[in-house]
Protein backbone atom coordinates (compact mmCIF):
# COMPACT_ATOMS: atom_id res chain seq x y z
CA UNK A 1 0.00 0.00 0.00
CA UNK A 2 1.26 3.59 -1.04
CA UNK A 3 1.36 4.94 2.27
CA UNK A 4 2.42 8.38 1.64
CA UNK A 5 3.08 11.44 -0.95
CA UNK A 6 6.37 10.04 -1.19
CA UNK A 7 8.63 7.31 1.19
CA UNK A 8 10.32 8.94 3.62
CA UNK A 9 13.06 5.75 3.23
CA UNK A 10 15.91 8.33 4.01
CA UNK A 11 14.82 9.48 7.02
CA UNK A 12 14.86 6.32 9.19
CA UNK A 13 17.61 6.40 11.85
CA UNK A 14 19.16 3.50 9.74
CA UNK A 15 20.52 6.29 7.29
CA UNK A 16 21.19 8.92 9.66
CA UNK A 17 25.02 9.09 12.08
CA UNK A 18 23.99 8.59 15.14
CA UNK A 19 20.01 8.09 14.47
CA UNK A 20 17.40 10.18 13.42
CA UNK A 21 16.81 12.19 16.34
CA UNK A 22 20.26 13.79 16.15
CA UNK A 23 19.92 14.39 11.80
CA UNK A 24 20.40 18.32 12.38
CA UNK A 25 22.75 17.89 15.05
CA UNK A 26 21.43 19.26 19.36
CA UNK A 27 20.60 22.62 19.60
CA UNK A 28 19.79 24.84 22.98
CA UNK A 29 17.15 26.61 21.37
CA UNK A 30 14.21 27.33 24.09
CA UNK A 31 10.41 27.67 23.76
CA UNK A 32 9.35 30.91 25.88
CA UNK A 33 6.27 32.76 25.98
CA UNK A 34 8.41 36.06 26.26
CA UNK A 35 10.90 34.77 23.75
CA UNK A 36 7.63 34.06 21.21
CA UNK A 37 6.59 37.85 22.15
CA UNK A 38 9.24 39.34 21.38
CA UNK A 39 9.34 37.77 17.82
CA UNK A 40 6.09 38.12 16.85
CA UNK A 41 4.59 40.18 14.42
CA UNK A 42 1.60 42.77 15.07
CA UNK A 43 -1.80 42.42 12.91
CA UNK A 44 -0.89 43.99 9.74
CA UNK A 45 -2.80 46.23 8.86
CA UNK A 46 -4.14 47.96 5.66
CA UNK A 47 -1.75 48.97 2.90
CA UNK A 48 -0.63 52.33 3.40
CA UNK A 49 -0.67 54.37 0.14
CA UNK A 50 0.49 57.49 1.70
CA UNK A 51 0.37 61.34 0.90
CA UNK A 52 3.17 63.42 0.31
CA UNK A 53 2.46 64.96 3.74
CA UNK A 54 1.93 61.15 5.48
CA UNK A 55 5.58 60.20 4.15
CA UNK A 56 6.89 63.28 5.65
CA UNK A 57 5.78 62.69 9.06
CA UNK A 58 6.42 58.86 8.89
CA UNK A 59 10.24 60.10 7.42
CA UNK A 60 11.58 60.90 10.78
CA UNK A 61 12.30 57.28 11.65
CA UNK A 62 13.38 56.48 7.65
CA UNK A 63 13.21 53.33 5.64
CA UNK A 64 15.54 51.18 5.23
CA UNK A 65 15.01 49.90 1.54
CA UNK A 66 12.97 51.45 -0.66
CA UNK A 67 12.02 50.09 -4.13
CA UNK A 68 10.57 52.23 -7.42
CA UNK A 69 11.21 51.76 -10.91
CA UNK A 70 8.61 49.20 -11.97
CA UNK A 71 5.73 47.54 -10.90
CA UNK A 72 4.42 46.67 -7.78
CA UNK A 73 1.83 44.24 -7.05
CA UNK A 74 0.76 44.50 -3.44
CA UNK A 75 -1.70 41.49 -3.76
CA UNK A 76 -3.40 39.55 -7.07
CA UNK A 77 -6.15 41.84 -8.36
CA UNK A 78 -5.10 44.87 -6.50
CA UNK A 79 -4.13 48.23 -7.98
CA UNK A 80 -0.33 48.07 -8.88
CA UNK A 81 1.92 50.96 -7.21
CA UNK A 82 5.04 52.75 -8.15
CA UNK A 83 7.34 52.29 -5.00
CA UNK A 84 7.38 50.42 -1.99
CA UNK A 85 9.46 51.26 1.60
CA UNK A 86 10.58 48.38 3.81
CA UNK A 87 11.99 48.77 7.53
CA UNK A 88 12.92 46.54 10.44
CA UNK A 89 12.03 43.68 8.03
CA UNK A 90 8.40 44.91 7.66
CA UNK A 91 6.32 46.79 5.06
CA UNK A 92 6.36 50.27 5.75
CA UNK A 93 4.06 51.85 3.29
CA UNK A 94 3.67 51.86 -0.28
CA UNK A 95 2.07 54.50 -2.99
CA UNK A 96 3.67 57.01 -5.19
CA UNK A 97 7.42 57.61 -6.11
CA UNK A 98 7.47 61.25 -4.43
CA UNK A 99 5.06 59.62 -1.89
CA UNK A 100 7.33 57.14 -0.76
CA UNK A 101 10.96 58.96 -1.07
CA UNK A 102 9.75 61.26 1.44
CA UNK A 103 10.50 58.56 4.00
CA UNK A 104 14.30 58.49 2.36
CA UNK A 105 16.71 59.06 4.97
CA UNK A 106 20.58 59.57 4.35
CA UNK A 107 20.58 55.23 5.45
CA UNK A 108 18.16 53.91 2.98
CA UNK A 109 18.82 52.00 0.77
CA UNK A 110 16.85 52.12 -2.58
CA UNK A 111 16.53 49.67 -5.33
CA UNK A 112 15.84 50.96 -9.18
CA UNK A 113 13.47 47.85 -10.03
CA UNK A 114 14.50 49.24 -13.42
CA UNK A 115 11.01 48.01 -14.85
CA UNK A 116 10.67 44.98 -13.32
CA UNK A 117 7.76 43.60 -11.34
CA UNK A 118 7.82 43.13 -7.58
CA UNK A 119 5.31 41.32 -5.84
CA UNK A 120 4.33 39.31 -2.63
CA UNK A 121 6.69 35.77 -2.70
CA UNK A 122 5.63 32.92 -3.36
CA UNK A 123 4.70 30.15 -1.06
CA UNK A 124 4.36 26.48 -1.72
CA UNK A 125 2.08 25.16 0.82
CA UNK A 126 3.27 21.41 0.22
CA UNK A 127 6.98 20.72 -0.19
CA UNK A 128 8.96 17.72 2.01
CA UNK A 129 12.20 20.07 2.11
CA UNK A 130 13.62 18.18 4.48
CA UNK A 131 13.38 15.09 2.45
CA UNK A 132 13.75 16.81 -1.18
CA UNK A 133 16.94 18.31 0.04
CA UNK A 134 18.59 14.75 1.27
CA UNK A 135 17.25 12.68 -1.89
CA UNK A 136 19.16 15.46 -4.11
CA UNK A 137 22.19 15.69 -2.26
CA UNK A 138 22.47 11.76 -1.85
CA UNK A 139 21.13 10.61 -4.89
CA UNK A 140 21.58 11.32 -8.62
CA UNK A 141 18.45 12.84 -10.46
CA UNK A 142 17.29 10.97 -13.69
CA UNK A 143 14.16 12.05 -13.53
CA UNK A 144 12.15 13.69 -16.50
CA UNK A 145 12.76 17.03 -16.56
CA UNK A 146 16.21 16.72 -17.10
CA UNK A 147 15.78 13.68 -19.10
CA UNK A 148 12.78 13.51 -20.55
CA UNK A 149 13.37 10.46 -23.18
CA UNK A 150 14.50 7.11 -22.29
CA UNK A 151 17.45 7.52 -24.43
CA UNK A 152 18.68 10.73 -22.51
CA UNK A 153 17.99 8.56 -19.32
CA UNK A 154 19.90 5.79 -20.45
CA UNK A 155 22.89 8.09 -21.56
CA UNK A 156 23.05 9.71 -18.06
CA UNK A 157 23.13 6.20 -16.17
CA UNK A 158 26.06 5.46 -18.70
CA UNK A 159 27.32 8.91 -18.18
CA UNK A 160 27.28 8.03 -14.16
CA UNK A 161 29.12 4.65 -14.51
CA UNK A 162 31.67 5.87 -16.89
CA UNK A 163 32.60 8.56 -13.55
CA UNK A 164 32.51 6.15 -10.88
CA UNK A 165 35.38 3.41 -9.89
CA UNK A 166 34.28 0.08 -10.96
CA UNK A 167 32.59 -1.81 -7.61
CA UNK A 168 31.07 1.34 -6.29
CA UNK A 169 27.57 1.74 -5.97
CA UNK A 170 25.33 4.05 -8.49
CA UNK A 171 22.27 5.06 -6.85
CA UNK A 172 19.72 7.66 -8.65
CA UNK A 173 16.75 8.95 -7.82
CA UNK A 174 13.44 10.39 -9.34
CA UNK A 175 12.66 8.07 -12.40
CA UNK A 176 9.10 8.30 -13.73
CA UNK A 177 7.77 5.44 -15.09
CA UNK A 178 4.76 7.14 -16.76
CA UNK A 179 6.83 9.66 -18.79
CA UNK A 180 10.35 7.93 -19.30
CA UNK A 181 9.16 4.89 -21.51
CA UNK A 182 7.65 2.20 -18.96
CA UNK A 183 9.48 0.28 -16.57
CA UNK A 184 13.26 0.03 -15.96
CA UNK A 185 14.35 -3.88 -16.57
CA UNK A 186 17.10 -5.87 -14.70
CA UNK A 187 18.30 -6.17 -18.54
CA UNK A 188 18.29 -3.09 -19.14
CA UNK A 189 20.52 -2.07 -16.39
CA UNK A 190 22.81 -4.67 -17.11
CA UNK A 191 23.52 -3.07 -20.30
CA UNK A 192 24.69 0.27 -18.22
CA UNK A 193 27.00 -2.12 -16.02
CA UNK A 194 28.07 -5.27 -14.97
CA UNK A 195 30.72 -4.08 -12.59
CA UNK A 196 28.75 -1.50 -10.51
CA UNK A 197 25.82 -2.29 -8.38
CA UNK A 198 22.64 0.36 -9.82
CA UNK A 199 19.87 0.87 -8.09
CA UNK A 200 17.38 3.58 -9.58
CA UNK A 201 14.39 4.59 -7.21
CA UNK A 202 11.14 5.65 -8.48
CA UNK A 203 9.63 9.24 -8.59
CA UNK A 204 6.49 7.58 -6.55
CA UNK A 205 8.91 6.64 -3.50
CA UNK A 206 7.99 3.31 -3.29
CA UNK A 207 9.28 1.48 -5.90
CA UNK A 208 13.16 0.81 -7.83
CA UNK A 209 14.76 -1.00 -10.46
CA UNK A 210 17.82 -2.58 -10.20
CA UNK A 211 20.80 -4.63 -11.87
CA UNK A 212 22.63 -8.42 -11.44
CA UNK A 213 25.55 -6.88 -9.14
CA UNK A 214 23.09 -5.11 -6.94
CA UNK A 215 21.51 -8.08 -6.48
CA UNK A 216 24.50 -9.77 -6.00
CA UNK A 217 25.74 -7.10 -3.14
CA UNK A 218 22.72 -7.10 -1.53
CA UNK A 219 22.91 -11.44 -0.89
CA UNK A 220 19.45 -11.51 -2.59
CA UNK A 221 18.51 -15.09 -3.68
CA UNK A 222 16.55 -15.83 -6.44
CA UNK A 223 13.66 -17.68 -4.45
CA UNK A 224 12.96 -15.00 -2.53
CA UNK A 225 9.64 -14.43 -1.45
CA UNK A 226 7.50 -11.74 0.13
CA UNK A 227 9.23 -9.75 2.51
CA UNK A 228 7.72 -8.69 6.32
CA UNK A 229 5.94 -5.47 5.50
CA UNK A 230 5.08 -5.97 1.88
CA UNK A 231 8.36 -5.84 0.60
CA UNK A 232 9.01 -8.02 -2.88
CA UNK A 233 10.77 -8.56 -6.03
CA UNK A 234 9.49 -8.63 -9.83
CA UNK A 235 9.58 -11.35 -12.21
CA UNK A 236 9.58 -11.71 -15.88
CA UNK A 237 7.53 -14.25 -17.63
CA UNK A 238 10.13 -17.24 -16.86
CA UNK A 239 9.93 -16.59 -13.03
CA UNK A 240 13.14 -14.89 -12.86
CA UNK A 241 13.64 -11.47 -10.78
CA UNK A 242 13.72 -8.94 -13.34
CA UNK A 243 15.03 -6.38 -11.43
CA UNK A 244 11.67 -4.25 -9.93
CA UNK A 245 11.58 -3.79 -6.34
CA UNK A 246 8.45 -2.94 -4.66
CA UNK A 247 7.94 -1.28 -1.02
CA UNK A 248 10.32 -0.30 1.89
CA UNK A 249 10.65 -2.96 3.56
CA UNK A 250 12.67 -4.77 0.00
CA UNK A 251 14.03 -1.35 -0.68
CA UNK A 252 16.31 -0.81 2.63
CA UNK A 253 18.16 -4.01 1.09
CA UNK A 254 19.70 -1.76 -1.40
CA UNK A 255 19.49 1.31 0.33
CA UNK A 256 21.29 0.76 3.00
CA UNK A 257 24.37 -0.33 0.59
CA UNK A 258 24.03 2.58 -1.73
CA UNK A 259 23.33 5.72 0.08
CA UNK A 260 25.94 7.28 2.62
CA UNK A 261 25.71 7.65 6.20
CA UNK A 262 23.89 11.27 6.58
CA UNK A 263 25.44 13.69 9.29
CA UNK A 264 24.53 16.64 10.56
CA UNK A 265 26.84 18.36 8.29
CA UNK A 266 25.88 17.11 5.02
CA UNK A 267 21.52 17.33 6.10
CA UNK A 268 22.31 21.24 7.16
CA UNK A 269 24.07 21.73 3.36
CA UNK A 270 21.59 19.58 1.61
CA UNK A 271 18.69 21.31 3.12
CA UNK A 272 20.77 24.83 2.48
CA UNK A 273 21.44 24.10 -1.41
CA UNK A 274 17.64 22.67 -1.66
CA UNK A 275 16.20 26.25 -0.62
CA UNK A 276 18.28 28.17 -2.38
CA UNK A 277 17.35 26.22 -5.42
CA UNK A 278 13.56 26.50 -4.33
CA UNK A 279 14.20 30.74 -3.51
CA UNK A 280 15.64 30.91 -7.19
CA UNK A 281 12.31 29.58 -8.62
CA UNK A 282 10.40 32.80 -6.34
CA UNK A 283 9.63 30.76 -3.31
CA UNK A 284 10.15 33.00 -0.16
CA UNK A 285 8.53 30.56 1.80
CA UNK A 286 7.86 26.84 2.05
CA UNK A 287 5.35 24.27 4.51
CA UNK A 288 6.88 20.49 5.00
CA UNK A 289 3.93 18.66 5.73
CA UNK A 290 4.15 15.73 8.04
CA UNK A 291 7.77 14.57 7.06
CA UNK A 292 9.75 16.86 9.59
CA UNK A 293 9.96 15.18 13.24
CA UNK A 294 9.53 17.36 16.30
CA UNK A 295 12.92 16.06 17.96
CA UNK A 296 14.33 18.49 14.66
CA UNK A 297 12.26 21.31 15.19
CA UNK A 298 14.56 23.38 17.86
CA UNK A 299 18.30 22.56 15.97
CA UNK A 300 16.14 23.29 12.46
CA UNK A 301 14.56 26.46 13.83
CA UNK A 302 18.20 27.64 14.93
CA UNK A 303 19.46 27.17 11.48
CA UNK A 304 16.60 28.85 9.49
CA UNK A 305 17.33 32.08 9.91
CA UNK A 306 20.53 31.41 7.44
CA UNK A 307 18.10 29.76 4.94
CA UNK A 308 17.17 30.97 1.53
CA UNK A 309 13.37 30.34 1.99
CA UNK A 310 11.02 31.06 5.62
CA UNK A 311 10.32 28.04 6.57
CA UNK A 312 6.90 26.19 8.34
CA UNK A 313 5.99 22.38 8.83
CA UNK A 314 3.36 20.22 9.89
CA UNK A 315 3.92 17.34 12.52
CA UNK A 316 2.50 13.47 11.37
CA UNK A 317 -0.68 12.64 13.60
CA UNK A 318 2.04 9.66 14.97
CA UNK A 319 4.25 12.53 16.19
CA UNK A 320 1.09 14.84 17.68
CA UNK A 321 2.48 14.95 21.14
CA UNK A 322 5.53 17.01 19.90
CA UNK A 323 4.04 19.80 19.49
CA UNK A 324 3.35 19.89 23.52
CA UNK A 325 6.99 21.38 24.15
CA UNK A 326 5.96 24.79 21.85
CA UNK A 327 2.05 25.13 23.27
CA UNK A 328 3.78 28.25 25.21
CA UNK A 329 3.98 29.82 21.92
CA UNK A 330 0.74 29.72 21.09
CA UNK A 331 -1.29 26.88 18.85
CA UNK A 332 -4.12 26.74 16.73
CA UNK A 333 -5.44 29.38 13.97
CA UNK A 334 -2.13 31.46 13.62
CA UNK A 335 1.03 29.56 13.22
CA UNK A 336 3.22 28.72 15.92
CA UNK A 337 6.31 30.77 15.64
CA UNK A 338 9.58 29.54 16.81
CA UNK A 339 11.44 32.88 18.61
CA UNK A 340 14.19 34.38 16.77
CA UNK A 341 13.79 32.30 13.61
CA UNK A 342 12.12 31.74 10.27
CA UNK A 343 10.17 28.57 11.20
CA UNK A 344 6.71 28.14 12.29
CA UNK A 345 4.39 25.19 12.65
CA UNK A 346 0.88 24.56 11.83
CA UNK A 347 -1.11 21.68 12.07
CA UNK A 348 -1.33 17.82 12.08
CA UNK A 349 -0.90 15.87 8.87
CA UNK A 350 -2.62 12.06 8.08
CA UNK A 351 -2.17 10.14 5.13
CA UNK A 352 -5.62 8.77 4.14
CA UNK A 353 -4.33 7.16 0.99
CA UNK A 354 -1.63 6.28 -2.19
CA UNK A 355 -0.79 7.89 -5.94
CA UNK A 356 -3.50 7.62 -8.65
CA UNK A 357 0.06 7.21 -10.27
CA UNK A 358 0.06 4.00 -8.75
CA UNK A 359 -3.55 3.34 -8.34
CA UNK A 360 -3.54 3.51 -4.89
CA UNK A 361 -5.52 6.30 -4.10
CA UNK A 362 -8.85 4.95 -3.01
CA UNK A 363 -11.64 5.93 -5.13
CA UNK A 364 -15.65 5.44 -5.12
CA UNK A 365 -15.24 4.08 -8.70
CA UNK A 366 -12.53 1.95 -10.25
CA UNK A 367 -9.91 2.57 -12.29
CA UNK A 368 -10.07 2.28 -16.18
CA UNK A 369 -10.39 -1.00 -17.34
CA UNK A 370 -9.98 -2.41 -13.77
CA UNK A 371 -12.21 -3.96 -10.92
CA UNK A 372 -9.80 -1.88 -8.41
CA UNK A 373 -10.51 1.05 -6.63
CA UNK A 374 -7.44 1.52 -4.47
CA UNK A 375 -7.76 1.50 -0.65
CA UNK A 376 -7.80 4.15 2.33
CA UNK A 377 -4.89 3.84 4.83
CA UNK A 378 -7.98 3.96 7.76
CA UNK A 379 -11.18 3.64 7.65
CA UNK A 380 -13.83 5.76 8.43
CA UNK A 381 -14.03 4.95 12.25
CA UNK A 382 -10.08 5.42 12.11
CA UNK A 383 -10.14 8.65 10.57
CA UNK A 384 -12.80 10.58 12.96
CA UNK A 385 -10.77 9.37 15.65
CA UNK A 386 -7.17 10.74 14.51
CA UNK A 387 -9.58 13.58 13.40
CA UNK A 388 -10.77 14.55 16.55
CA UNK A 389 -7.84 13.48 18.91
CA UNK A 390 -6.04 16.38 16.73
CA UNK A 391 -9.34 18.95 17.26
CA UNK A 392 -9.13 18.44 21.33
CA UNK A 393 -5.35 18.88 20.46
CA UNK A 394 -6.36 22.49 19.38
CA UNK A 395 -4.99 22.02 16.50
CA UNK A 396 -6.26 22.34 12.55
CA UNK A 397 -5.93 18.94 10.30
CA UNK A 398 -4.24 18.56 6.99
CA UNK A 399 -5.43 15.18 5.22
CA UNK A 400 -3.73 13.69 2.38
CA UNK A 401 -6.39 12.71 -0.32
CA UNK A 402 -6.05 11.21 -3.62
CA UNK A 403 -9.32 9.64 -4.32
CA UNK A 404 -12.90 10.72 -3.83
CA UNK A 405 -13.58 7.93 -1.40
CA UNK A 406 -10.90 9.45 0.87
CA UNK A 407 -12.05 12.28 0.73
CA UNK A 408 -15.67 11.50 1.81
CA UNK A 409 -14.32 9.96 4.69
CA UNK A 410 -12.16 12.71 5.74
CA UNK A 411 -14.77 15.50 5.04
CA UNK A 412 -16.88 12.99 7.03
CA UNK A 413 -14.09 12.79 9.98
CA UNK A 414 -13.84 17.02 10.21
CA UNK A 415 -17.83 17.51 10.33
CA UNK A 416 -18.05 15.53 12.88
CA UNK A 417 -14.85 17.19 15.08
CA UNK A 418 -15.04 20.65 14.46
CA UNK A 419 -18.35 21.40 12.59
CA UNK A 420 -17.57 24.17 9.88
CA UNK A 421 -15.82 25.81 12.69
CA UNK A 422 -12.13 27.33 12.25
CA UNK A 423 -11.31 28.60 15.40
CA UNK A 424 -8.16 26.12 15.55
CA UNK A 425 -7.07 27.05 11.89
CA UNK A 426 -7.61 26.34 8.36
CA UNK A 427 -8.86 22.47 7.61
CA UNK A 428 -6.72 21.34 4.45
CA UNK A 429 -7.69 18.28 1.99
CA UNK A 430 -3.77 17.90 0.75
CA UNK A 431 -4.23 17.26 -3.09
CA UNK A 432 -7.62 16.57 -3.54
CA UNK A 433 -7.26 15.52 -7.03
CA UNK A 434 -10.17 13.59 -7.71
CA UNK A 435 -12.69 15.54 -5.72
CA UNK A 436 -16.00 15.88 -6.98
CA UNK A 437 -18.10 18.65 -7.42
CA UNK A 438 -20.81 17.74 -4.55
CA UNK A 439 -17.66 17.85 -2.33
CA UNK A 440 -16.46 20.83 -3.46
CA UNK A 441 -19.84 22.46 -2.20
CA UNK A 442 -19.12 20.04 0.93
CA UNK A 443 -15.71 21.39 1.49
CA UNK A 444 -17.77 25.15 1.01
CA UNK A 445 -19.68 24.33 3.73
CA UNK A 446 -17.64 22.69 6.33
CA UNK A 447 -14.86 25.81 5.63
CA UNK A 448 -12.30 23.35 4.47
CA UNK A 449 -9.74 24.28 1.85
CA UNK A 450 -8.35 22.27 -0.58
CA UNK A 451 -4.61 22.41 -1.87
CA UNK A 452 -3.93 21.17 -4.99
CA UNK A 453 -0.58 19.33 -7.01
CA UNK A 454 -1.76 21.17 -10.60
CA UNK A 455 1.51 19.25 -12.08
CA UNK A 456 -0.92 16.17 -11.95
CA UNK A 457 -2.82 17.97 -15.05
CA UNK A 458 0.61 19.28 -16.19
CA UNK A 459 2.58 15.94 -16.34
CA UNK A 460 -0.15 13.27 -15.56
CA UNK A 461 -3.21 14.64 -17.36
CA UNK A 462 -2.61 12.66 -20.27
CA UNK A 463 -1.95 9.48 -18.67
CA UNK A 464 -4.96 10.17 -16.43
CA UNK A 465 -7.41 10.99 -19.50
CA UNK A 466 -5.94 7.24 -21.38
CA UNK A 467 -4.52 4.74 -19.12
CA UNK A 468 -6.17 5.37 -15.12
CA UNK A 469 -9.32 7.71 -15.26
CA UNK A 470 -11.02 7.82 -18.57
CA UNK A 471 -11.65 11.35 -20.27
CA UNK A 472 -14.75 12.11 -18.04
CA UNK A 473 -12.76 12.28 -14.50
CA UNK A 474 -9.76 13.32 -15.81
CA UNK A 475 -11.45 16.88 -17.37
CA UNK A 476 -12.54 17.46 -13.23
CA UNK A 477 -8.63 16.32 -11.99
CA UNK A 478 -7.86 19.44 -9.67
CA UNK A 479 -10.73 20.91 -9.57
CA UNK A 480 -10.02 25.08 -8.71
CA UNK A 481 -12.47 26.25 -11.58
CA UNK A 482 -15.12 24.47 -9.47
CA UNK A 483 -13.88 26.20 -6.37
CA UNK A 484 -13.72 29.70 -7.94
CA UNK A 485 -17.33 29.13 -9.03
CA UNK A 486 -18.34 28.03 -5.06
CA UNK A 487 -16.24 30.82 -3.80
CA UNK A 488 -13.90 28.62 -2.16
CA UNK A 489 -10.30 29.12 -1.80
CA UNK A 490 -7.67 27.30 -2.82
CA UNK A 491 -3.76 27.01 -2.97
CA UNK A 492 -1.29 25.40 -5.12
CA UNK A 493 1.73 23.23 -4.66
CA UNK A 494 4.45 20.82 -6.22
CA UNK A 495 4.64 18.08 -3.55
CA UNK A 496 8.19 18.19 -4.29
CA UNK A 497 9.95 16.21 -4.56
CA UNK A 498 7.35 14.20 -6.17
CA UNK A 499 7.33 16.78 -8.89
CA UNK A 500 9.25 19.55 -9.78
CA UNK A 501 9.47 22.64 -7.44
CA UNK A 502 8.33 25.90 -9.52
CA UNK A 503 5.71 27.83 -8.64
CA UNK A 504 4.95 29.79 -12.24
CA UNK A 505 4.77 26.21 -13.46
CA UNK A 506 2.13 25.68 -11.78
CA UNK A 507 0.25 28.85 -11.81
CA UNK A 508 0.79 28.13 -15.89
CA UNK A 509 -1.03 24.96 -15.68
CA UNK A 510 -3.99 26.05 -13.42
CA UNK A 511 -4.50 28.91 -15.90
CA UNK A 512 -4.14 26.78 -19.32
CA UNK A 513 -4.99 23.16 -18.15
CA UNK A 514 -2.15 21.79 -20.80
CA UNK A 515 -0.34 18.22 -20.17
CA UNK A 516 3.13 19.23 -21.17
CA UNK A 517 3.43 15.44 -22.52
CA UNK A 518 1.09 15.69 -25.58
CA UNK A 519 0.13 19.38 -25.44
CA UNK A 520 -3.88 18.62 -25.09
CA UNK A 521 -5.82 20.64 -22.98
CA UNK A 522 -7.15 18.90 -19.83
CA UNK A 523 -10.51 19.61 -18.45
CA UNK A 524 -10.87 23.89 -19.55
CA UNK A 525 -13.73 24.63 -17.97
CA UNK A 526 -11.52 23.79 -14.49
CA UNK A 527 -9.15 27.03 -15.85
CA UNK A 528 -9.10 30.08 -13.84
CA UNK A 529 -7.77 33.32 -14.04
CA UNK A 530 -4.32 34.10 -13.45
CA UNK A 531 -5.19 36.64 -10.64
CA UNK A 532 -6.56 33.12 -9.15
CA UNK A 533 -4.05 31.20 -9.69
CA UNK A 534 -1.60 33.94 -8.55
CA UNK A 535 -3.56 34.43 -5.21
CA UNK A 536 -2.96 30.43 -4.84
CA UNK A 537 0.51 30.59 -4.04
CA UNK A 538 0.98 33.65 -2.10
CA UNK A 539 -1.79 34.57 -0.03
CA UNK A 540 -4.45 32.12 0.14
CA UNK A 541 -1.23 29.59 0.47
CA UNK A 542 0.21 31.98 3.29
CA UNK A 543 -3.65 31.63 5.04
CA UNK A 544 -3.42 27.96 4.40
CA UNK A 545 -0.68 27.21 6.33
CA UNK A 546 -1.51 30.23 9.28
CA UNK A 547 0.96 33.03 8.07
CA UNK A 548 -2.05 35.08 6.27
CA UNK A 549 -1.53 37.81 8.92
CA UNK A 550 2.20 38.16 8.43
CA UNK A 551 2.94 37.47 4.68
CA UNK A 552 1.35 36.71 1.10
CA UNK A 553 0.61 39.76 0.49
CA UNK A 554 2.31 43.76 0.29
CA UNK A 555 0.37 45.23 3.35
CA UNK A 556 1.76 48.13 6.14
CA UNK A 557 3.10 45.86 8.42
CA UNK A 558 3.32 42.59 7.28
CA UNK A 559 7.08 41.14 6.57
CA UNK A 560 8.48 41.84 3.57
CA UNK A 561 8.70 38.70 1.79
CA UNK A 562 8.53 39.78 -1.95
CA UNK A 563 9.44 38.35 -5.22
CA UNK A 564 11.35 40.53 -8.20
CA UNK A 565 10.27 39.00 -11.35
CA UNK A 566 12.03 40.19 -14.76
CA UNK A 567 9.10 39.93 -16.77
CA UNK A 568 5.65 41.26 -16.34
CA UNK A 569 3.17 37.84 -15.63
CA UNK A 570 0.31 40.17 -16.92
CA UNK A 571 1.76 40.39 -19.99
CA UNK A 572 3.14 36.83 -20.76
CA UNK A 573 1.42 34.27 -22.50
CA UNK A 574 -0.34 31.97 -20.46
CA UNK A 575 1.60 29.19 -21.67
CA UNK A 576 4.93 30.99 -21.10
CA UNK A 577 4.86 31.75 -17.30
CA UNK A 578 6.89 29.66 -15.92
CA UNK A 579 9.72 30.45 -18.58
CA UNK A 580 9.80 34.40 -16.31
CA UNK A 581 13.37 34.11 -14.84
CA UNK A 582 13.17 35.56 -10.94
CA UNK A 583 15.10 38.23 -10.53
CA UNK A 584 15.27 38.64 -6.84
CA UNK A 585 13.83 37.06 -3.75
CA UNK A 586 13.76 38.81 0.04
CA UNK A 587 12.75 37.51 3.31
CA UNK A 588 11.92 39.78 6.42
CA UNK A 589 13.44 42.95 4.47
CA UNK A 590 16.52 40.93 3.70
CA UNK A 591 18.08 39.44 0.16
CA UNK A 592 18.36 36.30 -0.23
CA UNK A 593 18.44 35.54 -3.59
CA UNK A 594 19.93 37.26 -6.82
CA UNK A 595 20.92 40.83 -6.95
Amino acid sequence: MCRACFNPLVLKSDFIEGGSRHLFGRSGVSATRRSFMAYSVAAAGAAAVVSDARAALLGEAGADVIFKGGKIIPVPGAAAQKALAIKDGRILALGSESAIDGLKSKSTRVVDLGGRVLMPGFVDPHNHTVLAALIFELLNDVGYAKFPTRGKLLNELRAIVARTPPGQWVACSNFDNLLQGGDLSREELDGISTSHPIFVWYTNGHDACVNSAALKAANIPENIGMLPGGGHFGRDEKGRLNGLVYEESALLKFALLAFPKITPQLATKAVGDYLRSVAALGNTAVHEPGTLRSEWIAPFAKYSGRAACRTSASLAYEDLKGIDPYRSLGVGAKATQLPNSLFSLYGIKIIGDGSNQTETGAQTSPYLDTDSKGSANYDAAQMRKMVAEIKAAGLPVLIHCNGDHTIDISLDAIEAAYGGSTANGVNRIEHSTMARPDQIERMKKLNVQPSFLMNHVRLYGAAYRDLIFGPERAAFTDPAGACVKAGLPFSLHTDSPCSPPGPLALVSTAVTRRCDIDGSTIGPDQAVTLDQALRAVTIDAASQIGLGDRIGSLEKGKEADLVILEADPYKTKPEKLSDIKVSETWVAGERKYGG
